[in-house]
């Protein structure tokens, strides 16, 4: 999967499922697609700064996040393999799991492996190579095995104590990945609340252009823009799991006016929040 890093765009096909094989390196900016994904790193190291977190990943362990929450990898180990996994954000409604595990992937929580799993270092490069080279039937039977693994990892990180479904401290690293996290752990309290740039800087204790210097440098979008890409995640998950009238969820999002969430949700997604609604609620099943 590529990304436009001028806009921290996902560039390729919307709402398809795709496997991929590249080396892991350090990205220019944050990028965010309407896909769950799964991640296994095979060789080294690398840390994404991922909900105003720095989530450190070893080779072997795998991971899962929702990537509609801006993400970037701010550190790697030199030529990494990394295989990706990127499922649609209507298959992943569609697994059989528990609800709040999903509306806790959903409001922003990190997945990974409690152990190294020896087998998936040999299953997924192999999806990824049958992926590319096999038949439509074989295709298939990856996206089967795709969420299968997946459902088995969620399930595993909710029955246990020492889960990694809990999100994992703050590493070290540089005043302005300090700052960045600061203020987007600020974003996820406060977005529901209508707070300007100029507010959240204030409480973080910066002033409003150096908290966008050091979001454009960090995750190259500025601070509204990722307040805005958090209000349209959350009120993705609303949306999803709950019943709660649109223009409820909008306002409890953040959003002043209705118009304003129409059009920003239509404008990130693609589709109106009745429309979105509409789209997943036919494959949605009662979580087991």
């Amino acid at each position: 999967m590529r990304s436009n890093h001028e806009r921290g765009e996902w560039i390729g096909s919307r709402g398809q499922f795709l496997i991929e094989r590249h080396t892991a390196d350090a990205m220019a900016a944050a990028h965010w697609h309407d896909h769950v994904e799964v991640n296994l790193l095979l060789e080294g190291e690398m840390t994404y700064l991922f909900n105003g977190r720095q989530e450190r990943v070893e080779a072997g362990r795998l991971v899962l996040f929702w990537a509609a929450i801006p993400h970037q990898t701010i550190a790697v180990t030199a030529n990494a393999p990394l295989v990706c996994a990127y499922l649609p954000l209507v298959d992943f409604l569609a697994l059989p799991i528990d609800g709040e595990a999903r509306q806790a992937i959903m409001q922003g929580r990190f997945l990974r492996e409690g152990n190294r799993e020896a087998p998936d270092t040999v299953m997924i490069p192999r999806w990824e190579t049958e992926w590319r080279t096999g038949n439509a039937v074989r295709q298939r039977l990856i996206v089967d095995e795709v969420r299968l693994r997946m459902r088995r990892l969620i399930l595993d990180n909710s029955e246990s104590a020492d889960s990694a479904i809990s999100i994992s401290p703050v590493s070290s690293g540089g005043q302005t990945v300090r700052y960045v996290e600061t203020l987007t752990n600020l974003i996820n309290s406060q977005y529901a609340n209508p707070i300007s740039v100029t507010d959240l800087a204030k409480r973080a204790g910066i002033h409003a252009s150096t908290a966008n210097k050091a979001f454009r440098s960090v995750l190259g979008i500025s601070v509204n823009d990722y307040l805005m890409r958090y209000r349209i995640a959350r009120a993705m998950q609303r949306l999803t799991d709950t019943n709660d009238p649109v223009l409820q969820i909008g306002f409890d999002c953040g959003f002043g006016s209705s118009s304003r969430f129409y059009e920003i949700f239509k404008e990130r997604t693609g589709m109106t929040p009745r429309h979105f609604r509409e789209s997943i609620g036919s494959v949605r099943p009662t979580s087991l």
